[in-house]
C-alpha cells in the first residue's frame, strides 16, 4: 500500500470545491443565496455561454466590510453561524462557509462591494484561491461578484457539464424558484444579452407565477392560507385541470429555502387523490414556514435535502391543509372555457433600467487591460429609481387586469353552476333526465345547463365513499378465514407491521405471530370481502412508509378506490331511469360529487349560450 500523506492546500480546495460547485449553477445559487442573507431587494444576474465562461450576479444588499473580504474567500468562514449549536437554528438561507472559498478554488473571480457606512467600495481579484488584487473602487452599496471560466484548472470536470443551453435551462430554473421563493424581491435574469426572467419583487406572489408560469395555470389557482399544528401554510394551489405529467410543477419551500422532500411531495400528491387521474401530478407554489429546531438543513452541501424532527406530524397536517383546501370547491369541467395563452416571462426587453439596474460599471485599470469589459456590473443604487419600476409595474398591472376581469367572468359562471341548488335535495328532484348515450353517459338538464355524467364514475364514486365512511366511522367487521393466511415477512416487513399492528386491528384483521419470521392471518375485514387474502395485505405492507410519514389511510383509501372500481356499474350496461336517478340523487349529496377516486370527471356541464355558439345561433 502507498504512504499516508497529508493533501497539499490546493488539492484540498479542489476536493471541497466539488462538493459544494458542481455546476454554473452551484455558482449562482450560493451567491445568490448569500445576496438575499444580505437583504438585498434587488438581484440581478447575467451569464454567457450557459455561465460556463462568464457569470455576474449584482446585488443592492449590506455588502461586505473591507477588512472582512479576504477573509470572507476563507474555508469555513461564515457570518451566520459561530458556534455547533446554532446549526440546530440555522435562519439564514447560505450557512456552510464554503461557497466562495470553493467557487475561487475553480474559477477567476472578481468581487465588488461596499457597505453604507464605507466612503467606498473595495475591488477584490483572485483565482484559483490565490489573492490577485484588492484595491479601493468607487461605488455604490452592494456587492458584485463575476466568475469566469469556471473549472478553468479542472478540465476533467469541465468535460462533464452539458451543453451551454442546457446549463442555461438549470440556471433559469433556479432563479425562477428564488423569484417563487422571494416575491419581496426582484430578479433578473439575463442570458446571452436576452432578458430571460424579471420580477418586480412587489410582494404578489400570484404576479410572480403568472410571469413565469403563464395566464393559463395563474387563471387556474386556488390560494391557500392557513396553519396545522406547528405549520404556516400559504401559497396557491393550482385546479385539477391543470394537472401535469410530471412533479416539475409542485413547487415549496420552507423558511424560505428551496428545497426537495419526499416527506412534503408525498403530503401535496396524497392530498390530491380523488381528484387527479394518475399519473398526472398537481401545480403548488406553497411557502411552510416552522419553528427551526425542528429541522435539519445541514444533511447535504448543496442544502438542497434536509430533514424533519417529525416527518410523520409535517406529512399529516400539510395534507389535510391542502385536502381541505380542495375539498371547499365546487368543480366541474365545462365547455367553453376561455382559451387561455402563455404570456412571455420577460416583460422588460429592451429596457435595462426598468428594475433599477443602471448599465454603468466600475472596472479598474489593471481589469480593463487584461480582461473584457464588464458592462452592466454596478450594483442597483438605492433607491430604485422611482418612476422606470412604476412604468414597468404598470404594464403588468394592465395585463393582470384583463386576466383578473377574465377569471372573474369564469368564478362567477362557476358560481352560477355551482350554487346549492343543483347540489340540494330538491333539485335532485327536478333534475330532467334526457337520456343516455353509448350506454355510459346520462344527459341531464337542469334550469339553463345540460349535464352529461358519466355512469360507471358515478357509481364508483358513491361506493367509494360509503366504504370511506365505513372505515371512518370504525363499522369494519371481520370475517374468518379458513384456512388462516401464514406469511413470511422480511425484516423490513415485520417491522411495519408491529408498528402498524394496532390499526390493522382496528380495520378487522386478525393476525398472531407462527414463530419466526411467520405470522398467521385468521380473519380480514369483511367490508374487503374477496380482497382481503394474502395479497391485499402484502400489498398493503408494501405501500405503508415508515420514512415519510405516508401512513396507513393513505394505502387503505388506494385499495378502496381500486375495489370500488371493480364492484361500479360499467360503461356499456344500460340502467333504466329509476336506477339512474336513484344513483344521481346520491351522488349529488356526497362532499366531493365531482371526481371518481382515479381522478376522473365525474359530471361535466354545457350552458344553453354555449351549446347555441357551437351552432351559430350567437356570436
Amino acid at each position: 500500500m502507498a504512504a499516508i500523506r497529508l493533501l497539499d492546500s490546493d488539492t484540498i480546495n479542489r476536493i471541497a470545491a466539488g462538493e459544494v460547485v458542481e455546476r454554473p449553477a452551484s455558482v449562482v445559487k450560493e451567491l445568490v443565496e448569500n445576496a438575499i442573507d444580505a437583504q438585498a431587494t434587488a438581484v440581478s444576474v447575467e451569464i454567457r455561454e450557459g455561465g460556463i465562461r462568464f457569470i455576474r450576479i449584482t446585488d443592492n444588499g449590506k455588502g461586505i466590510p473591507r477588512e472582512e473580504v479576504p477573509i470572507a474567500f476563507s474555508r469555513h468562514a461564515t457570518s451566520k453561524i459561530r458556534t455547533a449549536e446554532d446549526l440546530l437554528s440555522v435562519s439564514s438561507l447560505g450557512f456552510r462557509g464554503e461557497a466562495l472559498s470553493s467557487i475561487a478554488a475553480v474559477a477567476r473571480v472578481e468581487l465588488f462591494t461596499k457597505t453604507a457606512e464605507d466612503l467606498s467600495g473595495v475591488h477584490y481579484l483572485i483565482e484559483g484561491g490565490e489573492e490577485k488584487l484588492m484595491e479601493p473602487a468607487g461605488m455604490p452599496a452592494g456587492t458584485t461578484f463575476v466568475v469566469r471560466n469556471l473549472f478553468y484548472n479542472t478540465p476533467a470536470r469541465r468535460k462533464f457539464l452539458k451543453s451551454q443551453a442546457a446549463e442555461a435551462g438549470q440556471i433559469q430554473e433556479l432563479m425562477v424558484q428564488f423569484a417563487l421563493s422571494h416575491p419581496e424581491i426582484s430578479f433578473r435574469l439575463t442570458s446571452q444579452n436576452q432578458v430571460k426572467l424579471q420580477t418586480s419583487g412587489r410582494h404578489k406572489l400570484k404576479e410572480i407565477i403568472y410571469e413565469v408560469c403563464g395566464r393559463e395555470i395563474a387563471g387556474q389557482l386556488l390560494e391557500l392560507d392557513g396553519t396545522a399544528g406547528d405549520l404556516e401554510v400559504s401559497g396557491y394551489l393550482g385546479k385539477p385541470l391543470i394537472g401535469r405529467g410530471n412533479r416539475s410543477f409542485e413547487h415549496y419551500f420552507i423558511n424560505g429555502r428551496y428545497i426537495k422532500s419526499k416527506v412534503v411531495t408525498d403530503a401535496i400528491e396524497d392530498a390530491y387523490q380523488g381528484f387527479l387521474m394518475q399519473h398526472r401530478y398537481p401545480f403548488a407554489v406553497l411557502h411552510i414556514r416552522m419553528p427551526a429546531e425542528q429541522l435539519d438543513v445541514n444533511v447535504h452541501p448543496s442544502k438542497m435535502e434536509l430533514r424533519f424532527r417529525d416527518g410523520r406530524a409535517v406529512y399529516e397536517q400539510l395534507k389535510e391543509l391542502i385536502a381541505e383546501r380542495l375539498k371547499k370547491e365546487q368543480l366541474i369541467d365545462t365547455f367553453g372555457a376561455y382559451e387561455i395563452e402563455k404570456v412571455p416571462v420577460s416583460y422588460v426587453k429592451d429596457h435595462d433600467e426598468k428594475a433599477g439596474f443602471p448599465k454603468e460599471s466600475p472596472v479598474c485599470e489593471e481589469t480593463k487591460q487584461s480582461r473584457e469589459p464588464m458592462p452592466s456590473m454596478t450594483p442597483m443604487p438605492e433607491p430604485v429609481e422611482k418612476k422606470s419600476l412604476e412604468a414597468y409595474q404598470q404594464r403588468i398591472q394592465q395585463q393582470l387586469s384583463h386576466d383578473r376581469g377574465l377569471e372573474k367572468e369564469r368564478q362567477e359562471e362557476q358560481l352560477r353552476l355551482f350554487d346549492d341548488r343543483i347540489f340540494s335535495k330538491k333539485a335532485a328532484g327536478e333534475l330532467k333526465l334526457i337520456g343516455q348515450v353509448f350506454s355510459t353517459y346520462w344527459i341531464v338538464e337542469y334550469e339553463n345547463k345540460m349535464y352529461i355524467i358519466d355512469q360507471h364514475a358515478a357509481h364508483e364514486k358513491v361506493i367509494y365513499e360509503r366504504m370511506q365512511k365505513d372505515l371512518s366511522r370504525k363499522q369494519m367487521t371481520s370475517q374468518q378465514v379458513s384456512p388462516p393466511v401464514v406469511l413470511t415477512l422480511s425484516g423490513a416487513e415485520e417491522t411495519k407491521l408491529l408498528q402498524y399492528l394496532p390499526y390493522f386491528e382496528k380495520l378487522g384483521y386478525e393476525i398472531s405471530s407462527f414463530g419466526g419470521a411467520e405470522y398467521m392471518i385468521t380473519a380480514v375485514p369483511g367490508n374487503l370481502y374477496g380482497l382481503g387474502d394474502r395479497d391485499l395485505f402484502l400489498q398493503l405492507l408494501d405501500q405503508l412508509d415508515t420514512d415519510t410519514g405516508r401512513n396507513q389511510e393513505t394505502a387503505i383509501l388506494e385499495k378502496l378506490a381500486s375495489m370500488s372500481c371493480k364492484a361500479a356499474v360499467k360503461g356499456g350496461m344500460n340502467l333504466t331511469e329509476k336506477e339512474a336517478r336513484a344513483l344521481f340523487e346520491e351522488l349529488l349529496q356526497l362532499d366531493n360529487p365531482y371526481h371518481c377516486p382515479h381522478g376522473r370527471p365525474v359530471i361535466i356541464a354545457m350552458t344553453r349560450q354555449e351549446l347555441e355558439k357551437k351552432f351559430r345561433r350567437i356570436l
